[in-house]
């Protein structure tokens, strides 16, 4: 297997669990001998990542002998740096203000995206924000769109080249209200910033990687390839998350599970899932 610089970056909303173990697995293959692994926690979530649950992940990882082959990048330390760029797209005329809720988009759009988001029907786009309104801030994904000559593609591990369709999102949000950045813009400059030449995670953010190869031509970042993993499911058909209770890797410790059991039982899982979705 060819070496690479790859991450595996959580978000610590809940504890780890088989799905993510079977992520951080995957990521470190890719690494392969002479490559790098590298560990992220995606905490700009301040409602639901919390300082303990952090520690925690990482903790947990520790313990499966999952070691970042460079510096742990925590993104709540660097929400300066992610402003900078949204002044950057702001300067070219790239993003605009928003203060419609979510009510209010789902009132006036029936159009989905690749991803199952509703696509925003543009209604800030050419008029001012009340004042009484705290704005998102949008990429205008048409002006992007020209200014990078149209849709970018990317090579993904399984399928070859492929040509996204960032215009089917539609004006995704850069900065949110609550603290000024978004998961797009974040992952985006930080892929960029480690130096990951292979992004690996669950086909749940494949379609995702549309809006992100815009902005990376808009930023001046380098093109990484891609490898999405199947997901795992529970018995009742539905993705393992930690909102529907995923069994948390701590609570196979507590029962006495060893390490090398839990990870048998990722790559069992993973297996079974087919490794890779039939896309």
């Amino acid at each position: 297997m060819t070496s690479h610089t790859t991450r595996f970056a959580p978000s610590p909303t809940g504890y780890l669990h088989l799905g993510h173990v079977v992520s951080a697995m995957h990521a470190r293959a890719h690494a392969g001998v002479s490559g790098r692994f590298l560990i992220r926690i995606e905490d700009i979530d301040a409602q639901r990542c919390t300082p303990e649950l952090s520690t925690a992940v990482l903790d947990d990882l520790a313990w499966l002998g999952f070691v970042s082959e460079g510096p742990i990048i925590k993104q709540s330390d660097h929400l300066p740096r992610y402003r900078a760029l949204l002044d950057g797209l702001r300067a070219k005329g790239l993003i605009y203000p928003c203060g419609c809720t979510r009510a209010e988009i789902a009132a006036h759009s029936t159009q989905r995206a690749p991803d199952g988001s509703l696509v925003y029907p543009g209604t800030c786009r050419h008029q001012p924000v009340s004042a009484d309104r705290v704005p998102a801030w949008r990429l205008d994904m048409a002006r992007a769109l020209d200014a990078i000559g149209g849709e970018p593609g990317w090579h993904e591990e399984v399928r070859g080249r492929i040509v996204g369709d960032a215009a089917a999102f539609g004006d995704v949000v850069l900065g949110r209200r609550d603290n000024g950045v978004s998961y797009h813009l974040c992952v985006t400059q930080d892929d960029a910033m480690q130096g990951i030449d292979l992004v690996t995670r669950g086909t749940d953010l494949f379609e995702s990687t549309a809006v992100h190869r815009v902005l990376q031509e808009l930023l001046g970042y380098p093109e990484p390839a891609y490898a999405h993993h199947a997901l795992l499911f529970g018995a009742d058909g539905k993705k393992l998350s930690k909102r529907d209770g995923a069994e948390a890797v701590r609570n196979l410790r507590e029962c006495g599970t060893m390490p090398k059991q839990v990870l048998a039982l990722a790559r069992a899982a993973f297996t079974q899932a087919g490794m890779y979705a039939d896309r």
